[in-house]
């Protein structure tokens, strides 16, 4: 009964509506008739009906059956096909289904049936011909990221560029040499946890300082700069000290934007980096040294002065005149040191000079004045600003420090409205005045020695450096003023001019055309995810592929990591470049038996970085990842031993390769890595070492993926549970 057609409920109505219009026809014909005959008449016309009434109804229902039969085949005919071609054509338009519609009914809808068939033709060419189109731009656009890219790489300065959350999207070769320098474990596996395709920048650089330079940026672009960049010096957690250049990634549809709003629309940023760690050192020992010379020097030629003074009377005794004389020697011997100590460069740095940056002074005082309403609720206004200044100035450290005197005039001296105005600094040839203008009580001189000494403090933080070493690192000077005239008072700051500069072209930063090396575009389409990593598709995940090597199989009777080697996954794409692999001294003799399964000797550990030392780095460099092991439950038992003593817990989400391969392979005899690297056709190469494992596991994982996509796993918990499934899972260490 199923398969039977359903009547169309319009039928029905019809057929109900033409029964009743009948009945009222033969109604209305009888009592017309009647209305005609006379009395006599019409009882003898109802009596040669009243047996043959059965008769009439019959013809009636006859009748009706014949309309019903019309009414039908008018339908299967003409409406029907109808009805039945416009559901089939909404199923192809709001479907991607494709397949030809098969004409029926009248000759009307036939051709309708046809044109609707023309029609998806012509839209599945036109998809062919769009696929073709889009095919070509990809090239296109592939090749323009690889001359990108190899552009990049050459560049004589060390770049990386990073989207809007900072995650970090490219970088070249000597940006990967120098971020490993700036590790706080340079000796374990050369500081490969701090740079990456996907990782953080913030892992180096303060966010607050990012964000300032990317506000400055933005507020230049709303001027109308073309190029806008910004500069700022930073010290690490290692102790160097970076100068940034920053410049802004911008749409093409933010570069084409009308309004300078539209046009200041960011979509990540590249920065610049040069360690200037060693230069300023170098600069600071020779200033120490320069005023130890000076100092020094000035106590032995008075000591030398005075002896002269004594051996010029003639009645000096032998005794004492061969004391001056030996003073004379003694100084002369000890300046000549001096002087030699300045040439050779060994004196001890005392101090590290922080270089300034050349900026627009109208942009400084526009952001001081956002950042005083910001961060103390005062209201502010920039007035008499002369927009042709450039200034040299270190703008974080200056602007901490407008912050700090408009917060404590706020506090203190209920001062309610500030100003900051910026000219030419009168009777001081390239230097700027910065006034920070207010109306209100009168301040001693007591008060502003006080607040220019005091440790600076801005909303909550209390900052190390004071109003004076800020002063004193711009080189300039810092007073307060009363303008009696206007009833205000004002601090004023007395800054460097700079010259104004243009944006250097990027040729002048490249050598050569070069092959690309890291690398990946499509980051810049990804944001902080929030939703759960069983949720995410296999194809989306970052990978940290990872093997050990150890003196045992047995960690729970005291055997010990001595290899790590890691590798990483992104966008499905395997970044050999980025590898961590580090020897561990395991504290404990290597059997003899296991040295010629991994090949580490002995001496190989000794004076290599412990457990302790090594997981930490490890940890940092599989943050934010999905661990991926071949035999996982092996490598992560002797992870796990040693959180206790490292603090470090590795509960990532993990993986096993040889439960995958399983899962894909379920009737294959041998799920070791080297069949499953034969089966796929992968080369072999370091096997029974910690970073070749990883490598081959790595290329396995890439192989495996869409295989399992085949049978319907695409995200990791499918793919976690599917391997809890297996034979091979119920193995524990």
């Amino acid at each position: 009964m199923s398969g039977q057609q359903k009547t169309d409920r319009r039928l029905w109505w019809l057929l109900a509506a033409a029964a009743i219009l009948s009945i009222v026809w033969l109604l209305l014909t009888f009592a017309l008739i009647g209305s005609t005959l006379e009395p006599e008449a019409r009882a003898g016309v109802a009596g040669l009906l009243g047996d043959r009434w059965l008769l009439i109804s019959l013809t009636w229902g006859g009748g009706m059956a014949a309309i019903a039969w019309g009414l039908k085949r008018w339908f299967d005919h003409w409406v029907t096909p109808s009805v039945q071609l416009a559901e089939e054509a909404q199923v192809l338009l709001r479907t991607d289904v494709v397949r030809e519609l098969r004409p029926k009914g009248n000759v009307e809808t036939k051709v309708l049936a046809g044109l609707f068939n023309q029609l998806v033709q012509q839209r599945e060419d036109l998809r062919r011909q769009m696929d073709d189109k889009v095919r070509e731009a990809a090239q296109g656009i592939e090749q323009e990221r690889s001359r990108l890219a190899a552009l990049m790489s050459e560049l004589t300065q060390s770049v990386v560029v990073c989207n809007l959350d900072g995650r970090i999207l490219l970088y070249n070769n000597r940006a990967r040499m120098q971020f490993r320098a700036l590790s706080q474990a340079p000796g374990v596996a050369g500081g490969a946890e701090l740079i990456g395709l996907g990782r953080s920048v913030y892992a180096v650089f303060d966010r607050k300082l990012v964000a300032h330079a990317l506000d400055n940026i933005q507020q230049r672009m709303l001027r109308g700069a073309a190029q806008p960049s910004a500069q700022f010096v930073t010290s690490t957690a290692a102790g160097q000290l970076l100068r940034v250049q920053m410049a802004p990634v911008r749409s093409a549809q933010a570069q084409a934007g009308e309004s300078a709003a539209d046009r200041a629309d960011l979509g990540g940023f590249v920065l610049m980096l040069d360690n200037i760690t060693r230069e300023f050192e170098e600069e600071s020992a020779r200033d120490q040294v320069l005023n130890t010379l000076t100092e020094r020097s000035r106590s032995a030629l008075a000591s030398m002065q005075a002896a002269l003074e004594m051996l010029d009377y003639p009645d000096l005794e032998p005794a004492m005149r061969e004391r001056f004389l030996g003073v004379l020697k003694d100084e002369t011997r000890q300046l000549g040191q001096r002087i030699q100590e300045v040439e050779s460069g060994t004196a001890a740095s005392l101090k590290t000079r922080w270089p300034l940056e050349e900026m627009l002074g109208a942009d400084l005082v526009a952001a001081a004045v956002r950042r005083i309403e910001t961060m103390t609720g005062l209201p502010a206004a920039a007035v008499e600003v002369d927009t042709a200044l450039w200034l040299k100035v270190e703008s974080f450290t200056l602007m901490q420090a407008l912050v700090c005197l408009a917060g404590r005039l706020s506090d203190e001296f209920e001062v309610r409205f500030v100003q900051l105005r910026l000219s030419p600094a009168t009777g001081s040839a390239g230097k700027a005045q910065l006034d920070l203008v207010w109306s209100g009580q009168a301040m001693s001189t007591e008060t502003v020695m006080s607040w220019e000494m005091d440790a600076m403090k801005v909303g909550n933080e209390t900052l190390r450096l004071s109003v004076r070493d800020v002063v004193e690192r711009h080189g300039g000077a810092f007073w307060f003023e009363r303008d009696r005239a206007r009833h205000q008072a004002f601090f004023r700051f007395l800054l460097p001019l700079a010259t104004p500069q243009e944006q250097a072209e990027a040729s002048t930063f490249v050598r050569s055309e070069s092959r690309p090396e890291y690398y990946d575009f499509d980051l810049f389409k990804t944001t902080e995810q929030t939703r759960n990593l069983d949720d995410r598709k296999l194809t989306e995940l970052v990978y940290t592929v990872f093997d050990t090597e150890t003196t045992g199989l047995n960690p729970a009777q005291g055997d010990e990591i001595i290899q790590i080697g890691a590798t990483r996954i992104v966008n499905g794409k395997h970044l050999r470049q980025e590898c961590f692999e580090q020897l561990v001294d395991p504290k404990r003799p290597i059997p003899a038996a296991s040295i010629p399964i991994h090949g580490i000797q002995p001496e190989m550990v000794v004076g290599q970085p412990t457990i302790e030392e090594v997981l930490p780095a490890f940890h940092a460099f599989a943050q934010d990842t999905v661990l991926v092991a071949h035999n996982a439950a092996f490598d992560m038992r002797f992870l796990q031993l040693k959180e206790r003593v490292t603090g470090k817990v590795f509960d990532h989400p993990v993986l096993d390769t040889l439960l995958l391969s399983a899962v894909v392979h379920p009737n294959q005899d041998s799920h070791r890595l080297e069949a499953i690297a034969e089966r796929f056709n992968i080369t072999i190469i370091g096997r029974h070492t910690a970073m070749g494992d990883a490598m081959v596991t790595a290329e396995v994982l890439i192989k495996l993926i869409p295989l399992l996509a085949e049978k319907g796993i695409h995200t990791l918990g499918q793919a976690r549970e599917a391997a809890q499934q297996t034979y091979y899972a119920r193995l524990k260490y």
